[in-house]
């Protein structure tokens, strides 16, 4: 797919999308058919769990990433959270298309103060009918391989589309699910992972895609990297869909004693930058040719952005902050833009809980100075 018909099918142009950013595609030296995004994930709708959301996102900090040059975020959401069932059982498959109207509203009150700063949103089924990454929760159905759960999934798009029908590009797309991969047991955090066929993924994403299209034709459409985000869905190359990828290579250094990927957390090698790390060497050569699927369907016409990148507070900062500039201004030599995860919390510019930094306090936040001068400079 060219650049200039996926700009034209997808109303980039028209929409008046902002190229923002310190790289121009001119001077990345490199043409991406998406915009170089650059922002954070937020999660008031990330856990499946009801009840109110105490830490949400408030309007002073949808001004702070305006302020401080952002022009992105993505809503990583739980469909659970906004359909109505009784929480003292397990989901049914009746339950799953019995939409709660007034978080359904809500959510579109959060994209519109996201948007009234000047921020693009990026709706994501993190948790999608019949399908998450993370385990924690019983799913009806599978993803893959049942066709109601696929016939929900492509009704869930379908719901936000028409909810969004009146949206520019300039204001939200639409990420359909979040890594997508196989899993031994759906249950299990830690069973083995891998790929999805990929004329099963272009299935799913063909779909959604002309279902998300059907109430607006010009609805910008994201599809999630295959196998836990890291790999190019070569599948789906001549839809006009553009692809995520992560910012997590090495998972050494990304998830150092994270307890969601190390099922002992004292196992974890400690990471260094550039260097060693359990018998492997890393370096930002390494990075480059991590990426190198990415950058080559950038060449081709496919736009790509990093829909999730960052460190869990655990690695030292200085080697954080070291392979961090090394994974965003690899991509940003290529005009692709990222999205941290997150902003405030574990992997976020304020309130992390890092143990090893002198934080500035900014309106009763704990402020990463640091890592917030490193994201402005790309």
């Amino acid at each position: 797919m060219q650049r200039r018909n996926f700009i034209k099918a997808t109303g980039l142009v028209t929409a008046g999308v902002s190229m923002a950013g310190t790289l121009s595609a001119t001077q990345a030296g490199t043409s991406n058919a998406l915009p170089h995004w650059r922002g954070f994930n937020l999660l008031d709708y990330f856990n499946p769990g009801k009840g109110s959301n105490s830490n949400g996102s408030t309007e002073e900090d949808f001004k702070w990433m305006a302020d401080w040059g952002f022009n992105f975020v993505r809503f990583p959401m739980a469909y659970p959270r906004y359909i109505k069932y009784d929480t003292s059982k397990d989901i049914t498959p009746d339950d799953v298309l019995n939409f709660d109207e007034k978080e359904v509203d809500n959510i579109q009150q959060l994209v519109d103060k996201a948007n009234k700063h000047g921020l693009h949103v990026s709706l994501n089924l993190h948790r999608a009918p019949g399908f998450c990454v993370n385990a924690g929760f019983n799913e009806p159905y599978n993803l893959w391989q049942d066709n109601e759960a696929q016939e929900a999934f492509y009704a869930h798009w379908g719901m936000w589309a028409k909810r969004f029908a009146s949206y520019s590009n300039k204001q939200i797309s639409f990420d359909l699910v979040n890594e997508p991969c196989t899993r031994e047991d759906m249950n299990d955090q830690f069973s083995q992972r891998g790929p999805i066929p990929g004329s099963l993924y272009r299935k799913v994403a063909k779909t959604a895609l002309e279902t998300i299209r059907s109430h607006n034709p010009n609805h910008l459409v994201v599809a999630d990297g295959n196998n836990v985000g890291a790999d190019v869905i070569p599948e789906i190359f001549d839809l006009e869909i553009g692809q995520s990828c992560r910012g997590y290579y090495p998972h050494y250094v990304s998830h150092y004693r994270a307890p969601w990927v190390w099922e002992n957390p004292d196992d974890a090698p400690m990471p260094v930058w550039p260097g060693e790390i359990d018998g492997q060497k890393f370096s930002r050569e390494t990075i480059v040719e991590f990426y190198k699927p990415w950058i080559e369907a950038v060449k081709n016409g496919v736009g790509v952005h990093c829909g999730e990148c960052g460190c869990w507070r655990e690695t030292p900062h200085e080697v954080f902050l070291s392979w961090f500039e090394d994974v965003i201004s690899v991509l940003a030599d290529h005009n692709i833009g990222f999205a941290l995860w997150n902003f405030r919390g574990d992997f976020g510019i304020l309130d992390s809980g890092r143990k090893d930094i002198e934080y500035e306090d900014w309106h009763g936040h704990k402020l990463d100075r640091k890592l917030l001068a490193l994201l402005q400079k790309y």
